[in-house]
């Protein structure tokens, strides 16, 4: 089954997730997933919101499939420093960068950008709790 946005389908574990998806879309989910355990080997990862979620001190990035392509999103994105320009969006804090192919991947800025958003959480805490006051 395609994983893209709006499916139905229920996955118990990132396995069977990368498993679903396309021939392409599962080698880029497989290779952004082993370049995250490489890179924040404390992370702790979980399906969350129907994607694969990885977590240190909260979330700071997920993998989310669409039909032609791979996001390898981050909690808070706009805060990261970009210097490849990789990222895109609008939003207040998320962002993400769009991979079709495995070749699509600058190793050296997603690493970069994963240790990033790791080392914020870090300092911030979790991006989802929102601040008493």
């Amino acid at each position: 089954m395609e994983g893209e946005e709006g499916h139905l389908t229920s996955f118990r574990t990132v396995d069977e997730y990368i498993a679903s998806l396309a021939d392409e879309s599962a080698r880029v989910a497989g290779q952004l997933r082993a370049m995250i355990h490489d890179e924040v080997p404390e992370t702790i990862e979980s399906l969350k919101w129907s994607q694969p979620v990885f977590e240190l001190d909260g979330p700071f990035c997920y993998i989310k499939a669409f039909k032609n392509h791979v996001n390898l999103g981050f909690f808070r994105g706009s805060a990261l420093p970009d210097p490849a320009g990789l990222l895109e969006g609008t939003g207040d804090q998320m962002r993400h960068v769009k991979l079709a192919h495995l070749g699509d991947i600058q190793e050296g800025a997603v690493r970069e950008l994963i240790r990033q958003a790791a080392a914020l959480n870090v300092r911030e805490g979790d991006p989802t709790e929102r601040p008493e006051g």
